[in-house]
Order: structure tokens, then sequence, then C-alpha cells
């Protein structure tokens, strides 16, 4: 990463993952944007309070992790491209791809939607 914006948004999108595994809302109420949208596996669209509910329960899968991260920079917007992988809690291996925007607002970067899929 060569620039600021791409390591600052790089710790941003590790918090994410972080918080994804564990069920952190309050830091996903720090860097996710008030009209935050987020589609989900099934298809379905969850606005920021929607998506803090369904991440609040512990996690169904543990050793989340973050492959091939892809971070491309345009100005005050971000688009983050990210494969995963996990165990779920019987042991069985997951994984999936994630695309998350963030908007850089008031010379913060937040996250203003996501896309998740799994594999």
């Amino acid at each position: 990463m060569t620039n600021r914006h791409e390591q600052e948004l790089a710790s941003l999108n590790r918090d994410y993952i972080a918080s994804v595994q564990n069920s952190d809302v309050k830091r996903f109420g720090e860097i996710l944007a008030e009209d935050f949208l987020n589609t989900n596996p099934d298809g379905s669209l969850v606005d920021k309070a929607g998506f803090l509910k369904q991440i609040a329960p512990p996690a169904k899968i543990r050793d989340l992790a973050c492959h091939d991260v892809n971070i491309r920079v345009m100005g005050d917007f971000a688009i983050v491209h990210a494969r995963t992988s996990y165990s779920y809690l019987d042991g069985r291996p997951g994984g999936g791809r994630y695309t998350d925007i963030w908007a850089r607002r008031n010379g913060q970067w937040l996250c203003i939607a996501a896309q998740v899929a799994r594999s």
C-alpha cells in the first residue's frame, strides 16, 4: 500500500472483519455510515439498524480471515474487494467474497454499502 488512504482503509477493513467475528456492534456503529446498506448472501437488503441487529448475536463461525484484499481509492470514494475463509462451529470450512464501498465524509472514511457472497 502506497498511500495514507489505502493504509487507513486496510486498517478499517481489518476492523470490519474482526467486528463480524466478534459481533462488535459498537465498532460497526463507528465505521458504518448512517445511510449504510448491506446486501446479504440471500439477496436481502438491510439498512444499518438491520445489519447491526444481524451482527449482534454471537457469530456462528470462527477463524474468519480475509485474503486477496484489493483496495481501490478514487478520491473520496473507495472500493474494497476480498475473499474470506472461516470455519463453521461444527468444523466445516466456509468461504466467500465481499465488496465494501467506502466514502470519505468530513475527513473520515465510512462504509456506505457492502455485498456478501458465500461459496
